[in-house]
């Protein structure tokens, strides 16, 4: 009886080895499949999540994975990092194991949020504007605008809109110093951030402002991980 219960004990810890094994080769292999496709500068994070990992490696199919990608530039825009969740992934481990090259990854559905920086907003702002808060899904901004050849003081909160491409930011109200009349200081103040072939081919749901910046929520679904 003893030498059954070791025996059975070290099946188990030999089970649960080639578990974490399994699911450390998956991990690296599909990150490197999104590395490739979506042309990264870093190898991105993957966690496979549910337990045990080999029960999902057999059936071919993991039903959620996180993903975490560095920095990465689109359209002249450094998106500070973008998390994202894959629900749905096909990904067969004998495939994975012989012919890695070849085998189709594919998820069902991605939701992911892409964190702009305060910097960024700055660099994309017009001349003279820099961005100087964020919260309550408002951003602030400060500098000054031309008037008759002067320099003017001015403060904006601005509102956050979705626009095809990217995003606008426009000001919700303007407040000049020493109450000098702006005509429509507005085109001043305006400008947009490109948002556009994100990884994962996440499509912009939603803006809301945070103490980093912007995050930008996106979803997407039929996505190639190869």
């Amino acid at each position: 009886m003893r030498k059954l219960v070791v025996a059975v004990a070290l099946l188990a810890i030999a089970l649960v080895v080639l578990d974490r094994v399994a699911v450390i080769g998956v991990q690296r292999e599909i990150a490197r499949q999104i590395e490739a496709k979506y042309d990264l500068e870093e190898t991105p994070s993957v966690q496979v999540k549910g337990l045990p990992f080999l029960t999902q490696a057999i059936s071919g199919r993991y039903e959620e994975i996180s993903i975490g990608i560095g920095k990465v530039e689109r359209e002249g825009v450094e998106l500070e990092r973008i998390d994202a969740t894959v629900y749905g992934v096909t990904a067969p481990l004998s495939d994975l194991i012989q012919n890695a090259a070849t085998t189709e990854i594919k998820a069902d559905r991605v939701t992911g949020t892409v964190v702009i920086s305060r910097q960024t907003l700055s660099a994309r702002a017009p001349r003279g504007i820099k961005v100087e808060g964020t919260g309550d899904d408002k951003i602030r901004v400060s500098g000054n605008v031309p008037v008759l050849g002067n320099q003017v003081p001015v403060t904006a909160d601005m509102k956050i809109q979705v626009v095809k491409g990217g995003i606008r930011l426009t000001p919700a109200s303007v407040k000049i110093a020493g109450g000098i009349p702006v005509p429509n200081p507005e085109r001043f103040i305006s400008f947009t951030v490109p948002v556009k072939d994100l990884p994962l081919n996440l499509r912009i749901t939603r803006v809301k402002s945070t103490s980093e910046g912007l995050a930008v929520q996106g979803t997407a679904s039929d996505v190639p991980l190869r």
